[in-house]
Formats: structure tokens, C-alpha cells, sequence
């Protein structure tokens, strides 16, 4: 992973005036440690006429699979072999931003405290790329670079020299040329525009990002055509954030153009006002009640499955009551997801090795789930073809055989109370049925005689008088049910 950043000069201006920018002497080639390799300044070129900086990341890419989703992390979602065989040493990406920002802190700050009069110095400025992913292709590229002043060049990249006909690849080489441009908004642009163009982060984005987005962005991304995409990519999509910081700069734009401060606008709410309590969700109230539904049971080793976007694993991890959490799901794209919410990259190896995420489809039988205390399936039957709920009954009841199994589904004889939600519909798009109070009764108490289990049904959110529960939740125990029977005959031969 490679950059320059080339600069001309005059006897009166040396190019050579870079070193003080970057900190970092010219006929020195300096080596930095960083958590995921190593990284090298050098300088091909200096003297007062042309002077040219290279920044040399080298990605050790055993220590991101372990620093990331790799070993104490469960297994990451992605295939084995693309953890260690992929783009991430050779193409610049979130990996080369975080080193510009690291190995160049100061420059990007616009501080010399050598020379302090030469960050607001504006100098002519080429910035190389040699390989650039650029997921949009060379117009994206152009849309957002031109705007800010540069004169770009972008070279497609061939798959192969040797077959043309098999096209360009999605990488690009650049060229960002400028003749009036200071290098700490140069280094700003980069820190911000290299990782949305590969449309990827090597670590999980928190709200934390808002605020290094914004500060990276001062003085362009509030007026940028393509704040947007930029946004929403920086912020790998997450639309929490996304709507937060979308926000943010407007309120910006507003005070450049009232020539006021943010605060000034951002004032129509006291800082400290009176709220109404809002109610808890039902999402927390279901999470809520299968916690201490598995509390009861005496679980520690508990398998999700159907984990989705690793909400309840998350809340699981909270409890150290629970040693040991399984997350488990067909969708790769949700248990990614989940690998960022849990912060799989940032966790220390004591609480990593309490969790595990892996894919599997709950219609078939996987020894994986075999010796586990509990498993919860929340929100998950719904989502099923009736005909292919056999052969998940069988997988978790019959195959995995836990001790304890929870399952949540929607009640739909409460979607009337719903407001918002059409007579008729269901509840979420994916939902292939929902059930009434009987109907979930009849079929929990069949697999419970099935499978040796005894069940009980609990009541999750307001348990209306007429309609019931928004959920409703069975408890399965194995063994419940014989033990029942035998007490029954019992009493009946007293």
C-alpha cells in the first residue's frame, strides 16, 4: 500500500519546506508501528526545487485477521481463505487513512511548531495512488475530487495485461494535482474520501466517527455535491449516524451562510428541558424477559439462533452469569453486521473467547449445536415456510437437544391495537405467518410431546385483556414433561 505527495519550490521557498510540514526529515527514512503492520516515510527525491514524501504501509494481514474477527473472535463470517488472500496490503483503503492520520497527525492539524507559518502556506501539490479500489469506477472518482479543487487523472486498472478482453478491475490509479492547495486539507480530503471509495472499514464504526468526520470535513463537506454518498459510505452505512452527522452539517452550512456560530442556531431547546418518558420498547422488553427467563433456568452456555444483527448476544455478553454465547445465522450480511456492533476487532481475548459467530441454516442438523444448556430462537419460526418447520423442530429439539429452548413470536391477534399497521398485513415484510395464542400453543405443546420437553407460555409486553400479548414467548425444559406424568400418576394411585 503505497502514496506520494510531491511538492516544487524556489530557492526562497524550498520543496525540501515539506519535511517541516510532516515532521519527518528528509534524509531520514523512518519506520511506525501501527496495530495492523508496519509504516515507512522516505523521501525518493529532496532537494529546492522538487521534493517528493512516500508513505509505505506494510499490512500484516495474519495480524488483521487476529486483531479483527480472526482468533479469540469466534470465527469470522467471511470465507477462511479470504481472511489472509484479499486487497487489504495493496490497496489503499481505511488502513492507509488511519496511518496518514497516525504517522501525520500534526501536518493534518496544520501544525509546525518549527516553522509555524507554514501550514497556511498554499503550495502546488501532486498526490499519487498507485492502486485506488473505487467501487462507482472512475466517474465517482472525478465527483468527488473535482469539486474540491483538484485536477484529477484516474487510470483504470486491467484484471489481467495478458487477457484485455476481460475488462478493467475496480481498482484505479490517481493522480491529484493542484496548484494553490495547503497539505493539511490535502491530507484531510484523503483521510475521508480514500475509505468511501473502497466503501469499506477495517474497524466497527461508532458514534465516534461523527465527530473525526466532521472534523476532517471542516470547511469542504458542508458544501460538497456528494455529501451525501460521502456520509453514508464514510459511515458504513449505518443511517443512526448517518442522519446525525447529515444534521450536523447542515447546521453548519446554516452558520457559514447566517455568519454565526452553530450554537447560535442550534438554540430553539434549553439545554435542560423536561420529557415525557418514553415506553421501553418492545425489542428491549422481549430481550428483557428472555434474560431472566434464562437466569431461571440456570443456563451459562447459551446458543442465538437466528442472531440476525447480534442485538441479544450483545446483551448477553453484558451478564457474567453467561460463559459462553453462540450467535448463529444463514445471513452472512447479518452476522458481518454483528461482528461490527459487538466490537469483535476492539475486544480483549477474555471477553472474545465468551463469544462465537458462525453461519449455519437452522433446517438442518449441525453437531456445532450439540451440549449447549439453552437455546433462544426470538422473533425467528415467523420468518420460516410452514412446511420447513419440521425439519427446524427437529435440528433444535431433536438433534441439538439444549436443556432449555426459548421462543418468542409476534401474537397476531394483537396487531389490531397496531395503529400504523393495515388490517390485514403483517407485521414485518419477511414474516411468512403469524399466529394466534391457540395456534402457537397447539404446535409448542405437539413438539414439546414430541421431544420429551415440557412448556409454558409467558407474556411479553402489556398482556391485554382481550387480544393478549403483542409476543408471546414458550419456555421448553426437557424432562418436564415425563416428570409431570409421573406425578400425576401418582396422585391419581393415592
Amino acid at each position: 500500500m503505497f502514496l506520494t505527495i510531491t511538492t516544487t519550490g524556489t530557492p526562497e521557498r524550498p520543496a525540501t519546506d515539506l519535511g517541516f510540514l510532516l515532521h519527518k526529515h528528509p534524509e531520514k527514512a523512518q519506520a511506525f508501528s501501527t496495530s495492523y503492520g508496519k509504516a515507512h516515510v522516505l523521501y525518493p527525491e529532496a532537494d529546492a526545487q522538487r521534493c517528493t514524501a512516500a508513505l509505505l504501509l506494510e499490512v500484516d494481514a495474519v495480524a488483521l485477521v487476529r486483531k479483527g474477527r480472526g482468533k479469540g473472535r469466534g470465527g469470522a463470517p467471511d470465507a477462511a481463505l479470504a481472511q489472509y488472500v484479499n486487497d487489504r496490503p495493496y490497496a489503499a483503503s481505511s488502513l492507509l487513512a488511519v496511518a496518514l492520520s497516525s504517522v501525520f497527525s500534526s501536518a493534518m492539524k496544520g501544525v509546525c511548531n518549527a516553522r509555524p507559518e507554514l501550514p497556511a502556506e498554499q503550495r502546488p501539490l501532486t498526490i499519487e495512488v498507485p492502486a485506488l479500489p473505487a467501487r462507482g469506477g472512475p466517474d465517482l472518482v472525478r465527483r468527488l475530487f473535482e469539486p474540491l479543487g483538484w485536477t484529477v487523472t484516474v487510470e483504470p486498472v486491467a484484471l489481467d495485461t495478458e487477457f484485455p478482453e476481460w475488462g478493467d478491475s475496480r481498482y484505479v490509479r490517481l493522480v491529484l494535482e493542484a496548484e494553490d492547495r495547503t497539505l493539511a486539507e490535502a491530507l484531510r480530503h484523503l483521510y475521508v474520501l480514500l475509505p468511501v471509495l473502497d466503501d469499506a472499514k477495517h474497524y466497527w464504526v461508532a458514534s465516534d466517527e461523527v465527530d473525526k468526520l466532521l472534523r476532517a470535513g471542516e470547511g469542504w463537506l458542508p458544501e460538497h455535491p456528494e455529501q451525501k454518498l460521502i456520509t453514508s459510505r464514510y459511515l458504513s452505512r449505518r443511517w443512526s449516524l448517518t442522519r446525525e452527522a447529515m444534521e450536523r452539517l447542515e447546521l453548519v452550512r446554516l452558520a457559514e451562510a447566517d455568519d454565526s456560530e452553530v450554537e447560535d442556531i442550534d438554540n430553539a431547546v434549553e439545554a435542560e428541558t423536561e420529557t415525557e418518558e418514553k415506553p421501553t420498547p418492545l425489542a428491549v422488553q422481549r430481550r428483557d424477559a428472555i434474560i431472566e427467563a434464562l437466569h431461571a433456568s440456570g443456563a451459562a452456555r447459551v446458543l442465538d439462533l437466528g442472531c440476525g444483527q447480534g442485538q441479544l448476544v450483545q446483551a448477553l455478553l453484558k451478564d457474567p452469569r453467561f460463559t459462553e454465547i453462540v450467535g448463529v445465522d444463514v445471513s452472512m450480511r447479518a452476522l458481518t453486521i454483528a461482528s461490527r456492533r459487538l466490537k469483535l476487532d476492539r475486544m480483549g481475548e477474555r471477553q472474545a473467547s465468551r463469544v462465537k459467530l458462525f453461519q449455519g441454516s437452522l433446517a438442518y442438523t449441525d453437531k456445532r449445536l450439540k451440549g449447549y444448556d439453552a437455546a433462544v430462537l426470538s422473533e425467528v419460526i415467523e420468518h420460516l415456510d410452514l412446511p420447513r418447520l419440521p425439519a427446524l423442530e427437529y435440528a433444535v429439539f431433536g438433534s441439538a437437544r439444549p436443556r432449555t429452548v426459548l421462543v418468542t413470536t409476534p401474537n397476531v391477534e394483537y396487531n389490531v391495537r397496531w395503529e400504523s399497521l393495515p388490517a390485514g398485513h403483517v407485521r414485518h415484510g419477511d414474516h411468512r405467518f403469524e399466529w394466534t395464542r391457540e395456534e402457537f400453543r397447539t404446535w409448542a405443546q405437539a413438539v414439546a410431546e414430541r421431544h420429551g420437553y415440557g412448556v409454558e407460555f409467558v407474556p411479553v409486553g402489556l398482556d391485554d385483556p382481550e387480544v393478549g400479548p403483542p409476543t408471546q414467548m414458550a419456555v421448553f425444559e426437557m424432562g418436564t414433561a415425563v416428570q409431570k406424568t409421573v406425578n400425576e400418576k401418582e396422585a391419581k394411585a393415592a
